[in-house]
């Protein structure tokens, strides 16, 4: 069994404020109340708040200027790709989206390493394959097969495609227990990933997009189902 995490008081308040900017409460570009009266309001001490905030601006939501105030960032406009788990905890709409973006990015990902992925590249991918037919358990299947998509991103030659690749899964990592639906059954999850393999090791790139999509419209399409 996993220990139940213990929150504190400022886990407590950043959730609560985060919600708040996120549900526009406290909307773009507005500067929130001071902070005496904030930490009034929300029945908190100022050095708690302090904490919060400081997780906040970390996190892209919040900045803060020294007599001036603190302000909410306009997130949609001046954010980037690292605050989609944070949305995806807010709201699971933002799933369909990143889903999207995945059957885009991966498609073109596997038709570019079809083309030029080298001999090295082959062996690894037939290798993270296989590891996704001895996995054992849902969970298991499922990181072997991130791992095959990982190294397809690294077999184009380009790293921007191996951080957008990690960008993703980190995406939905938040909700990825509602998303185990493909990897119950580690021979089935295998006979759904072999064709993209396959089309990449024979530098098929036409055979890798068209087979990459099947893959990953089906996955989706049983992730979803989980999810819903």
């Amino acid at each position: 069994m996993e220990a139940l995490p213990r929150e504190t008081i400022v886990d407590v308040l950043e959730a609560r404020l985060r919600e708040d900017i996120l549900d526009g409460r406290h909307p773009a570009g507005s500067y929130l109340p001071p902070e005496r009266r904030l930490a009034d309001g929300y029945g908190v001490t100022r050095t708690t708040l302090k904490h919060a905030f400081g997780r906040l601006v970390q996190a892209g939501l919040l900045e803060t200027r020294h007599g001036v105030g603190t302000k909410v960032r306009d997130y949609a406009r001046l954010g980037g790709a690292d605050l989609l788990p944070m949305l995806v905890r807010h709201d699971a709409k933002w799933v369909h989206e990143i889903f999207e973006v995945r059957r885009s990015v991966g498609a073109l990902i596997a038709e570019r390493a079809a083309a030029r992925a080298t001999r090295a590249h082959h062996a690894e991918l037939r290798r993270l394959l296989e590891a996704v037919r001895e996995a054992d358990g849902a969970d298991a299947v499922q990181l072997a097969d991130v791992e095959v998509h990982r190294a397809l991103a690294r077999a184009t030659g380009n790293r921007v495609y191996a951080l957008l690749t990690n960008t993703l899964f980190n995406a939905y990592l938040p909700v990825r227990a509602a998303l185990r639906g493909p990897f119950t059954d580690p021979e089935s999850a295998h006979r759904r990933l072999a064709p993209v393999v396959e089309a990449v090791t024979s530098g098929d790139s036409r055979r890798a997009h068209t087979a990459a999509d099947a893959y990953l419209r089906d996955t989706e399409r049983i992730m979803l189902e989980g999810l819903a």
